[in-house]
């Protein structure tokens, strides 16, 4: 087993480097993804080594950028849409959901929607306005989109080819803020589906959900309360459309209690959706109601308060306390 380690902004270019050589028709577009290599580098060197025709420079339009990509679609390329910051998705939404998440549906199935657009999403990288948002939960709703988040190097490598071999169209959300941690990465195997929730620690008393840059959040309070005997099985959802609900309905099963840690506001969002679907599965199992520690339902803050709105450890162990007071 061939094994590396490099930071996830590095497996992601890999990753997309694998894919390019597997497939011709696979296609990178964006603003300065080319030359530049991306805002964050995670394209760089891939329009060097494989051409402008495969590593397109976009103008500043999002609406063109995925509409180009539906057209290509349709002629059978796979082309993955780099939306520079979350909230420059907006312009490109009514694509999104009005083509992307229908055209083969409208066309019985002779078309297929094969893109992927990349998202980097969350915050906690100090910047400004539209630049740190968690729209996951509008693509999620979207009936015909997939929606899935890395956590690790290793999943973004392998996630990001799997997207991209998949036939429908995949919204890749990327937490930012984890661009530059390193980890280990199998470059032979995928250790998991691309849909498929993972348990990240294993535990006993209380199942905590999480997904992108709360993953570690999440295994960070794990770890100090293990200090003060409470054992946290934790859960990388990774896939947010569709939701893997049967090992977290298991996890329940022998915990009894649920936290899901978003950094998106609680309101109408993906931790909304599993407190319900495994309130109404587990029902029987439950020791306490299920909590959702998240970000505030206010527009994202300035840089010098992010960290108040962002979930903390902190928060997260006051969520643990709050449901162990429950059934002794």
């Amino acid at each position: 087993m061939a094994t590396t380690t490099m930071t996830m902004a590095k497996a992601l270019n890999d990753g997309l480097r694998r894919a390019m050589e597997k497939n011709k028709k696979v296609l990178l577009m964006g603003e300065d993804i080319g030359k530049l290599g991306g805002v964050f580098r995670i394209t760089d060197g891939l329009q060097k080594d494989f051409g402008e025709d495969r590593v397109i420079d976009a103008p500043l339009a999002e609406s063109a950028i995925v509409g180009t990509a539906v057209g290509l679609a349709i002629r059978g390329y796979r082309t993955v849409c780099e939306i520079q910051f979350d909230g420059f998705v907006y312009p490109a939404f009514d694509q999104i959901v009005s083509q992307v998440a229908k055209l083969h549906k409208r066309t019985d199935g002779v078309y297929l929607m094969s893109l992927v657009i990349r998202l980097p999403f969350q915050g906690g990288i100090g910047a400004i306005e539209h630049h740190s948002e968690s729209p996951e939960a509008y693509f999620a709703q979207t009936a015909g989109l997939r929606v899935v988040s890395c956590s690790t190097p290793n999943d973004a490598y392998w996630m990001i080819q799997q997207s991209i071999e998949h036939d429908d169209p995949i919204i890749f959300c990327e937490p930012k803020s984890r661009y530059w941690e390193k980890g280990e990465v199998d470059l032979d195997t995928a250790p998991h589906g691309l849909f498929d929730a993972v348990v990240r620690r294993e535990g006993s008393d209380v199942t905590m959900i999480a997904y992108g840059a709360m993953v570690k959040t999440a295994l960070r309070a794990a770890e100090t309360a293990a200090g003060e005997g409470v054992s946290i099985e934790v859960i990388d959802a990774r896939s947010l459309a569709p939701l893997d609900l049967a090992p977290m309905a298991t996890s329940l099963e022998k915990t009894g209690r649920l936290v899901v840690i978003q950094e998106a506001p609680h309101m109408a969002s993906i931790g909304s959706e599993l407190v319900a679907e495994l309130t109404q599965r587990c029902f029987y199992s439950l020791r306490a109601p299920g909590l959702r520690v998240s970000g505030y339902h206010v527009p994202y803050p300035p840089t010098r308060i992010e960290e108040e709105y962002r979930p903390s450890v902190d928060r997260v162990l006051d969520a643990v306390d709050r449901v162990m007071e429950f059934g002794g």
